[in-house]
């Protein structure tokens, strides 16, 4: 996961929670919570990578 991917992911989970503060919907925070995972799941898993040489 690019440096840029990771940065927008955290930036749509931060506007969801804001929608979610606004509208009491369940459904956006469900939608955000799984997003800011799924971020975060990335992030840790696409920074282990071994360069080759």
């Amino acid at each position: 996961m690019g440096i840029a991917a990771f940065f927008c992911g955290l930036l749509l989970s931060v506007m969801g929670f804001g929608r979610w503060h606004e509208t009491g919907s369940p459904w956006w925070l469900a939608g955000t919570l799984t997003l800011l995972a799924l971020v975060l799941v990335g992030g840790i898993m696409g920074g282990g990578r071994k360069k080759a040489g």
